[in-house]
């Protein structure tokens, strides 16, 4: 082949590349409307904050050890369900897992509405830990549809629309409650309608042609100009991370947010071919690319700390939302008052979601990274720690709600400074691999305070463990951030 036709290929390619980024940026109002109607219907779960006194209540009948049986197994089968489905979600294109997601979700009520026991509960909870560890392929499906240039908006309309579902579900249930003495069997049954409906909308998705592993397409864009809107791609992606909260409610917990340079899609992944030809071997070329990706990842000390801090307070805010309920229920038995979990949870979700934005535009220099990380622990511990010891319910509410924001802020801020050191196709990756450590570490501590062969605390002693677990993450970051000093000290010096 001679330069002539060379240069004529890189100029046809370059041509197709700019025309994919005119279609694709034409059609990415309708599978973005679409996964937004699907976001927010799936959170509109207005039975959600009343969960506990559901179970506990007449419907269900339970009694307060076997809900604590009960939440555990979600927290195993999350970890266990995880890395399956990341790498199903990618193999499957999206698509067909966020069908899954709407599925699983569907199970989940009808069995929360109509079965009965404790073993019953349980698969129960195994579906839900389906549903969260599905999570990921809403936030992925989004990057696979449309052009690069609409990242940062879509970023921003399916966080919003799943913030607002939660939010909105939250106060239909403290309303429905409060001022119209629904029942929370009939809050359940609206919530199962709810995420029907997400569930239906689902199907009408468009199927994506690429994915960041198995479905790599081969492109025929000139190198440069790769480069480019990759580089503006990635810049478009740090704000959009630094302006969007990562975690709202259990949903949280993975918050994976792969990003792709646009290729032309009218060629044959080669990653699928090979997978088409020899299976086995086209799974061992991806999980190699994924080891490979994960040592890149952590050869940097400010990601490697914003990892560890990331993964360490997510394993105790997934504590916390599972075990606050019981503790309020102790302090104010539905049964007798009123109560307003609702109002609470709709309440720290919206402010949580404000601090995170806010946090968006603070310049945040790499030099306070540990010490910040160490007096917001402190406060977290001190927040965890007056949810146990105070016992009013008031304190409760308003501790819980700072503990919420102030941990929404911080992985907003995690988010960002861990973007700042990758390359956008990386995310996905680094995301769930802290996700995964934060439950392998909660499955750990579930075991050493739950479970009744360990040390099978009561809901008090739970929640003080709790405050020493977040303050021995401090003492953690204060050995962090002396490390880092006396390292700094030590290179000025020798200098």
């Amino acid at each position: 082949m001679g330069p002539g036709e060379s240069q004529e290929q890189g100029s046809a390619g370059g041509s197709e590349c700019r025309a994919w980024q005119r279609t694709g940026s034409s059609k990415w109002l309708y599978p973005t409307s679409l996964l937004c109607v699907c976001g927010f219907f799936f959170n509109v779960r207005p039975s959600e904050p009343f969960l506990t006194p559901y179970l506990l209540g007449p419907d269900k009948n339970l009694t307060e050890q076997q809900v604590n049986e009960i939440f555990p197994v979600w927290t195993y089968s999350y970890l266990v369900l995880l890395f399956p489905i990341f790498l199903a979600t990618d193999y499957l294109r999206y698509k067909p897992v966020i069908v899954l997601q709407g599925a699983a979700l569907i199970v989940t009520w009808v069995m929360l509405l109509y079965a009965q026991g404790l073993l019953a509960m349980k698969f129960l909870e195994f579906f839900y830990g389906m549903v969260t560890a599905s999570e990921v392929a809403y936030y992925s499906y989004i990057y696979s549809v449309v052009d690069f240039n609409m990242y940062q908006k879509v970023t921003g309309y399916c966080r919003c629309a799943t913030l607002v579902g939660y939010t909105v579900g939250s106060v239909t249930g403290q309303i429905l409650v409060s001022f119209t003495e629904v029942s929370l069997f009939h809050l359940n049954v609206i919530s199962l309608v709810c995420v029907a409906v997400a569930f239906i909308a689902s199907m009408f998705l468009p199927m994506p042609q690429r994915s960041m592993f198995f479905h790599r397409v081969r492109g025929d864009c000139d190198e440069q100009e790769i480069k480019d809107e990759g580089a503006k791609s990635s810049s478009e992606e740090h704000e959009s991370t630094a302006t969007t909260p990562l975690n709202c409610g259990r949903d949280d917990a993975d918050n994976m947010l792969p990003s792709y340079v646009p290729e032309p899609m009218n060629r044959m992944s080669y990653t699928q071919e090979i997978t088409n030809k020899k299976p086995f071997k086209g799974v061992c070329i991806v999980l190699a690319m994924l080891w490979k990706t994960f040592l890149q990842c952590y050869s940097s000390w400010t990601l490697l700390c914003w990892s560890a801090w990331w993964a360490l307070s997510t394993c105790g805010y997934f504590q916390i939302l599972n075990y606050i309920q019981i503790l309020w229920e102790n302090i104010l038995p539905s049964q007798n008052f009123q109560i307003y979990n609702g109002m609470v949870e709709a309440v720290s979700a919206l402010l949580g979601a404000v601090a995170a934005f806010v946090v968006g535009y603070v310049k945040i220099s790499s030099i306070w990274n540990e010490v910040a990380l160490l007096l917001f622990s402190i406060i977290i511990a001190v927040s965890v720690f007056l949810i146990d010891t105070v016992r009013s319910i008031w304190v409760c509410y308003v501790s819980y709600i700072a503990f919420r924001i102030i941990y929404m802020m911080l992985i907003t801020i995690a988010t960002y400074k861990i973007a700042a050191n990758l390359s956008v196709e990386l995310y996905a990756l680094v995301f769930g691999v802290n996700t995964f450590v934060a439950l392998a570490l909660q499955t750990l501590l579930t075991l050493v305070v739950v479970e009744s062969s360990m040390l099978n605390l009561d809901i008090f002693g739970q929640f003080l463990a709790y405050s020493i677990y977040f303050a021995a993450i401090a003492v953690l970051f204060l050995i962090f951030g002396a490390y880092n000093i006396i390292n700094k000290y030590r290179r000025v010096t020798s200098n």
